[in-house]
């Protein structure tokens, strides 16, 4: 029986051997970093390493970069009460904070008139397309795009942006906040003076090390090429499944797009419904509409670009990483084929 395929990237990562040394080395940090004695000391050296290193993959001043549980912490931080506007094409934890009256072309891309009071993703998690963001925007998800694309936030123009360390190899649980320098916001979680009084509650120190290990080995990885091969590897796929079903539409492909994402539609044929076949052959894959109390429910995502409901339901995410290898994506390719014609024939 041949091993399971991962080609859920975009979900989660596996742990990179760096996060998982220095968490490793983290668990025997026992002191609190507000300490003032060694062992404190040795704890906050600890968070202000690991914190320069995310700022120096992220392209930003380390003292911005404010650490939190995870993306969706950040978000909160970032748009609570601020009724910034959006599109349907972001991710929740953005959207629960939003007025989402932002319109996406069929492409995923989102024309933004203010961008003061806007908030836009970098990268789309399901379909990869990417916008251009414009100078001055309010607060820009980062998550999927740090540490598979070329940016510097200081480049970017935006005030806040937010970032995840399990999408690039870090350990779940953590993420973090990144201000323009200057910048300041009200704090939601208060009582004590961790993350410059901007963030209370002792900090995840096992968490913070592996996201400071992540990221710098995550930048490696970009400056070394890494993801231009994977880039490779998703053209190749696409290339594969687009000769068996030329019916299916590969969303986002007339868009630049994160290189190892890959999103297709086939008409007719559940995401749902392929995520358990392809599960069931080997491999990992997610679906584009996803399940609430039992019902489907067409991807809000599609939706956004202008896909009818039953469209919007057939969406399949393949994400791929630099671990994967050509003969995976060619077995995936084929074993996505045979329950293509299958679905097929019983139409």
């Amino acid at each position: 029986m041949k091993p399971r395929v991962y080609l859920d990237w975009n979900a989660t990562t596996p742990l990179r051997a760096e996060a998982r040394a220095a968490m490793a080395a983290a668990m025997d940090v026992f002191g609190n970093p507000s300490s003032v004695h060694a062992e404190g000391r040795a704890a906050r050296a600890l968070v202000e390493r690991a914190r320069g290193q995310v700022a120096q993959a992220l392209g930003a001043e380390g003292a911005d970069v404010v650490f939190t549980s995870g993306a969706t912490e950040a978000a909160a931080l970032a748009l609570a009460g601020r009724g910034l506007l959006s599109a349907g094409v972001e991710h929740e934890a953005v959207l629960a904070w939003c007025d989402c009256s932002l319109v996406a072309d069929s492409q995923g891309r989102v024309a933004v008139a203010d961008p003061g009071r806007t908030a836009l993703q970098l990268a789309n998690s399901e379909t990869g397309v990417m916008q251009d963001l414009p100078a001055g925007l309010a607060v820009s998800d980062l998550t999927q795009a740090f540490g598979k694309v070329a940016f510097a936030f200081n480049w970017l123009g935006c005030d806040m942006g937010l970032v995840s360390a399990h999408k690039l190899g870090g350990p779940k649980g953590i993420g973090a906040l990144v201000l323009r320098r200057g910048l300041d916001f009200v704090p939601q979680l208060r009582g004590g003076g961790q993350e410059m009084g901007r963030r209370a509650g002792t900090e995840n120190l096992i968490g913070i090390a592996g996201f400071g290990a992540a990221a710098e080995a995550a930048a490696r990885d970009l400056a070394d090429g890494v993801w231009d091969k994977v880039a490779e590897l998703r053209n190749i796929l696409e290339l594969a499944l687009s000769a068996q079903a030329n019916e299916t539409i590969f969303v986002g492909n007339g868009a630049t797009r994160l290189p190892n994402t890959l999103y297709l539609v086939t008409p007719g044929w559940k995401g749902e419904t392929q995520v358990m076949q392809m599960d069931l052959a080997g491999f990992a894959v997610s679906a584009g509409s996803a399940c609430s109390s039992g019902k489907l429910r067409a991807s809000r995502t599609l939706r956004a670009m202008g896909f009818d409901d039953g469209l919007a339901a057939c969406g399949l995410r393949v994400s791929i990483g630099p671990q994967t290898t050509q003969d995976q994506v060619l077995r995936f390719a084929e074993a996505w084929g045979a329950q293509y014609r299958k679905a097929r024939a019983r139409v």
